[in-house]
């Protein structure tokens, strides 16, 4: 059979459409610890089969050191130095999908990074669903206080007019997961492709090249 006989898709899948435009691009996503960054990208990687990474693994990979043991033995401005060369590291090595650390967008030279060489994603979560995610979890240096709640706020009023400057925002909240992914990609569709959905046909009277 003859290519000429086989018909070309006419409406390429989402996921496919996403791919197609992101290119060498990867994708970033931000905000604070327990607003799932790590379970959604490894999801949002899954759907668009690109290898997925997280900041905070790669980092104590590279210093064969725990995060809370990284922040007791050499304090935070040395672990975030680390997190700076890990997270261009990563970058450079694109397309992937790479879930940062909270506190990783803060610094100017990692958000240009992302900017030049990624699309970012905040994951938004309010402190009532940060303070029951985290609770499960010992290895959260920065929530190594008297008041944890008090300063989960505080890290929210600094760094949430920086999330902002994420190039989409998607609501983390207690629905399923899939859903969650679902409006990611959506949202990376719409920014990438255009506000059309996927496989949704021009309208009436217009065609794709109109």
């Amino acid at each position: 059979m003859s290519d000429a006989a086989v018909p070309a898709p006419t409406h390429p899948t989402l996921e496919a459409d996403i791919a197609a435009v992101l290119g060498t691009r990867s994708i970033v996503l931000v905000g604070m610890m327990g607003a799932g960054k790590s379970t959604i990208g490894r999801r949002v990687a899954a759907r668009l089969k690109l290898p997925f990474a997280d900041a905070d693994t790669e980092i104590e990979a590279a210093a064969r050191m725990t995060i809370p043991e990284i922040f007791e033995t050499h304090g935070e401005p040395y672990f975030r130095d680390g997190e700076a060369r890990v997270i261009a590291r990563i970058l450079d090595n694109g397309p992937i999908v790479l879930a940062t650390g909270g506190g990783a967008f803060m610094r100017e030279e990692t958000r240009n990074r992302i900017r030049d060489r990624a699309i970012s994603i905040w994951l938004k979560a309010d402190s009532d669903i940060i303070m029951r995610r985290v609770r499960r979890r010992a290895d959260r240096p920065l929530l190594h206080t008297p008041d944890p709640e008090a300063t989960v706020n505080r890290l929210l009023s600094e760094r949430e007019p920086v999330y902002r400057n994420a190039d989409l925002t998607i609501a983390s909240r207690d629905v399923p997961h899939d859903r969650i992914v679902d409006e990611c990609l959506e949202a990376l569709h719409a920014h990438l492709c255009g506000a059309r959905p996927a496989n949704e046909p021009p309208p009436d009277g217009l065609n794709a090249t109109s």
